[in-house]
């Protein structure tokens, strides 16, 4: 064959195998890819899994489909446990929940038995728990940037989160000895003052905060990938948000104001100056954004409690070890880093509690997962359940 022959018989390849490739509108529709659904099984062992979470995924191709959340496999019987013990006795119990923000828990529930029993706290106790409510809420944000920054793969700021965490563990170490269950919290008040020095690092860590925290923004917030990653991604409308029942962060991500602080004010709070941070999109980079404001508002209330820090008694006088509130009952709540955690109690007038009631975020926020979650690729759903930041010793309570 001559070359000006080879030459027309590969021009004429050429052509056919344009004409192949060629875009076809009639074609637009169909999927280019057949697909064969994939049932995956998520967790409970599964460091993505924020705990003991079992999820059934139903993906098409790295779509998630469908989610299927199971709980049960840690099962602690907190609220029988409490109707076993008497009213101090459970006290320790209550830390073991949402073991992140343990002097929550403790708080609601000590708020919950002197409601119920007509114990007025005293006002230098009132600020402490404030003091340390905040430090714990500012800690419990620095562990869900730390562990979404990681399963975004920017491993840089864990190390910079975690290292401003222990900061604040080194600081409850030394109040009470403890780094994560404190036991801090007594129906009544406090259990011991302030050790010597600790307001003077208190506040040295305060400043040092308020600086920082704005280059980890930069580092985290304001990255190019992280960006791409978390904006657009399992957006959640406000009227979802308040039929699912969620609240904390991803309720305000969603533009809705509630925070038990101002929506139903308690302890010392009216006191104080600071914002609600709400955010518009309520997708998961709102839900991340939304923690590094909420610790700027910390840090701002911080300041205020520790200034106005009365003297005074830590615990009131004459609450006897094994309390009898009365026959009733009474509820109470705090506004928790995960959100409304509250406490109903019924009381039969013995030391015992007859019937103990526990509402925790994290269950409520969890069950809104699939709804949030489904639709987006398998990759992001992980990103999903972290930024709702769920702890499953208060989910499987």
């Amino acid at each position: 064959m001559s070359k000006i022959e080879e030459t027309k018989v590969s021009k004429a390849n050429l052509a056919e195998l344009e004409k192949e490739l060629a875009f076809d509108e009639t074609r637009e529709s169909e999927p280019t890819l057949k697909t064969e659904e994939l049932v995956l099984n998520f967790g409970p062992q599964h460091p993505s899994a924020h705990g003991v979470l079992r999820a059934i995924f139903n993906l098409d191709g790295e779509v998630v489909t469908k989610i299927v959340p199971y709980i049960g496999y840690l099962h602690r019987c907190f609220e029988k446990i409490a109707e076993k013990r008497t009213y101090s006795q459970f006290m320790p119990f209550t830390d073991r929940m949402d073991y992140v923000s343990s002097m929550h828990n403790g708080w609601a529930y000590a708020m919950t038995v002197e409601k119920l029993a007509d114990i007025k706290v005293p006002e230098r106790a009132e600020y402490l728990r404030v003091i340390f409510a905040e430090f714990q809420r500012i800690a419990s944000h620095l562990l869900f940037l730390a562990t979404t920054a990681t399963e975004a793969g920017a491993l840089s700021p864990f190390f910079y989160f975690f290292d401003e965490r222990e900061r604040i563990l080194w600081l409850f170490e030394r109040l009470c000895g403890a780094r994560l269950t404190y036991n801090y919290v007594r129906i009544g008040g406090v259990s011991a003052d302030l050790p010597d020095g600790w307001l003077e690092d208190a506040l040295a860590f305060i400043n040092r905060l308020e600086k920082t925290i704005l280059e980890y923004d930069k580092l985290l917030l304001g990255g190019y990938i992280f960006k791409k990653r978390m904006k657009g991604v399992a957006p959640f409308s406000a009227e979802r948000a308040l039929d699912w029942g969620i609240t904390g962060p991803p309720l305000r991500s969603t533009g809705i104001p509630y925070d038990i602080r101002r929506s139903d004010p308690y302890s010392v709070y009216p006191r104080m100056d600071f914002d609600v941070v709400i955010k518009d999109n309520g997708d998961n980079y709102d839900r991340v954004c939304i923690r590094s404001d909420e610790i700027k508002q910390s840090l701002k209330i911080l300041k205020q409690a520790i200034e106005q820090l009365p003297d005074g008694p830590i615990i009131a006088d004459g609450v006897a070890k094994d309390i009898r509130p009365p026959a009733g009952e009474a509820f109470a709540h705090v506004e928790s880093s995960r959100g409304d955690l509250g406490y109903y109690i019924v009381s039969d007038g013995s030391i015992k509690p007859y019937r103990v009631k526990i509402q925790g975020p994290s269950f409520a926020n969890l069950q809104a997962f699939p709804a949030i979650a489904e639709g987006a690729y398998l990759g992001d759903v992980v990103l999903t359940l972290g930024t709702l930041d769920p702890v499953f010793g208060e989910v499987d309570r």
